[in-house]
This record gives structure tokens, sequence and C-alpha cells, in this order.
């Protein structure tokens, strides 16, 4: 499968973004899917993630309360409100086969098999 995620920009902080991660498989639901982000200079970190089912659902803490994820079909999402500057990184939308399994998607980047490009996001006044 082939992701794009798309919907990354320069905010200033206290805004909003939405990200987009659409899949080329169809349907997408056999897929968990997780984000993750990088800043310059660190470690790529999860940043929350979602079952195929969309039921599971988990969250960094750092942007546990700021950060929804939902998915449909075909996209998963990553609405991110209340933006601070260190949330500025590249984030990443990462996907693992789960077929009939609807476990808590995992928080280790190994565990995906499928990734998208970057997209940049910028929090900066």
């Amino acid at each position: 499968v082939q992701l794009q995620a798309s919907g990354g920009g320069l905010v200033q902080p206290g805004d909003s973004l939405k990200l987009s991660c659409v899949a080329s498989e169809r349907p997408f639901n056999t897929f968990a899917v997780g984000w993750f982000r990088q800043a310059p200079g660190k470690e790529r970190e999860f940043v929350g993630g979602l079952s195929r089912s969309g039921r599971r659902i988990v969250y960094a803490d750092s942007v546990k309360g700021r950060f929804t994820i939902s998915r449909d079909q075909v996209t998963v999402f990553l609405q991110m409100n209340n933006l601070k500057p260190e949330d500025t990184a590249a984030y990443y939308c990462a996907a693992k086969y789960e077929g009939g399994w609807d476990r808590a998607p995992p928080r280790l980047g190994s565990d995906y098999g499928y990734w998208g490009q970057g997209t940049l996001v910028t929090v900066s006044s």
C-alpha cells in the first residue's frame, strides 16, 4: 500500500491544522495507522494512532487533548488544535496490516510496514 500525507504548513501558535493520509489500498480498513513526527535534530516520535476499525485510539501524552485522529475508508486524519512551537516537525503516517485483528495501534515505528512521505508542519509566530 502507498500512503500520501498532506496538509502541513506554516501556522501561528494556537492555530489548527488538519493532516490527511490517503492510502492507495481500497478499502483501507484492514490497516492500523499511526502518525509520527520528527523534528530537526531529534528522533522520530509517535504522535498517535488508531486501529483498523477506528475504535482503538492512542495518543502521545504531549498531544493528548489537542490532537484527534479519525478515519474513513480511504483516509486517516490528524486534527491538530492549539498548536505549539514544539509541534514543529515533519509528520509521517504509517500503516500496519492487521487483517481481521482490531488491536490497538503500536507505538513503535518498526512495527509499521508502510510509510508515507512527510508533510512539514511549522508553528511559529
